[in-house]
């Protein structure tokens, strides 16, 4: 099911939640609306689920105007963060309930809701938890009744807010995966809001970055993270380091130093340099090193993270190490940027990357956590 969103706006009061947005959604997408706080991502969700209506702008599904249709006749199944279970339910009467309070002439027969019930149960790995009340689960097996129950009444479209928000790391990394996995087997048209971006790069085929009710960038995970079009999305996905910088003659220059990368189409003047730790090696000094003082060092998973100050303004890059690599705080640190991108006042952008010198040291991480 194809979805096209056309001019979605909403203002609450006097306060504006969505802009005029647009987007496509193709059939079988699953596509993540990935944005901070009060970005305008659940909303839009809500929306297109029928559960708020938008101020100005359609929805349509396929080429059917479903604006004015209600959530039942837009036939979405919607997960929230909070599983929205009933407590006093069996795991199977929850999965049953959205077929059982069907109207009598739409309803399947009691051996078909039972027969889909377990077909889904088994789907989502829960098979012999029938029974079972849902205070009796985990917090991972209830949000996983609760998609059963949200795929039970055969949904166009599957909505998910939020999904993994409640629950600890351990338990939404593999969730992440599992949900992947079932929509592959599926193939529902879903769309999930989510402000972690590691879930975002992993789940989605394209992710839609919303910031002060817009889409800052619409585009597949490796689009978004390794081609930020503005200052807010290279700041949101990942970790960065923001540098201030200058941009004379097709050069970047940090505190009168020159980055050695080619900034060409770039007008002159002041700039902002955004790096992430995974690029910036250390190296001894020469063309191109910014020369700085480490001031902190912290474990990072299977490496140490960094900090260096440099220039006059000590402006903070962070830098990734071999863990084993230790006492370098207070010691006098070079360091070569070997990717990143660079933002003028005017709005133009220029990514860059380069290869590492030979005197650099360079830690790669081995997953970076996005899917192509």
């Amino acid at each position: 099911m194809d979805i096209r969103i056309q001019g979605i706006a909403k203002t609450y009061g006097q306060s504006p939640a969505l802009h005029g947005v647009d987007l496509d959604i193709r059939s079988g997408e699953l596509i993540g609306l990935l944005g901070p706080s009060g970005s305008g991502k659940t909303t839009l969700l809500r929306i297109i689920a029928g559960l708020e209506s938008p101020t100005s702008g359609k929805i349509f599904f396929g080429q059917d105007d479903a604006s004015t249709r209600t959530v039942q006749e837009r036939r979405v199944g919607f997960v929230f963060q909070h599983y929205a279970l009933f407590r006093h339910m069996t795991v199977a009467d929850n999965v049953a309930y959205g077929l059982a309070v069907r109207p009598r002439r739409e309803r399947p027969s009691r051996a078909e809701i039972a027969r889909r019930v377990a077909e889904l149960l088994d789907l989502v790995q829960l098979g012999s938890f029938g029974g079972r009340f849902p205070g009796q689960l985990s917090g991972g097996q209830r949000q996983r009744v609760a998609l059963a129950r949200a795929l039970a009444v055969e949904p166009k479209v599957l909505l998910l807010d939020e999904p993994f928000g409640a629950l600890d790391a351990k338990v939404r990394k593999d969730l992440r995966r599992w949900l992947r996995e079932i929509h592959d087997k599926t193939g529902h048209t879903t769309v999930f809001v989510t402000h972690d971006q590691d879930e975002a790069l992993e789940l989605s085929d394209r992710i839609a970055v919303l910031d002060k009710g817009r889409i800052d960038q619409l585009g597949v995970p490796d689009d978004i993270y390794d081609h930020p079009a503005s200052p807010f999305v290279f700041g949101f996905i990942g970790e960065s380091s923001r540098v201030p910088a200058v941009v004379a003659d097709g050069r970047v220059l940090v505190d009168g130093t020159p980055l050695g990368f080619d900034a060409a189409g770039l007008p002159d003047g002041p700039a902002t340099l955004f790096v992430r730790p995974h690029d910036v090696a250390l190296a001894e000094a020469g063309h191109g090193t910014l020369n700085g003082i480490a001031v902190a060092q912290r474990r990072a998973g299977a490496t140490r993270r960094i900090e260096v100050a440099v220039g006059a303004q000590h402006t903070v890059i962070e830098a990734d190490l071999p863990a084993a690599r230790q006492g370098e705080i207070g010691k006098p640190i070079g360091l070569r940027l070997l990717g990143g991108s660079v933002f003028a006042v005017s709005g133009a952008v220029r990514h860059f990357r380069t290869a590492p010198s030979a005197d650099a040291v360079v830690v790669r991480p081995s997953v970076f956590g996005r899917a192509g």
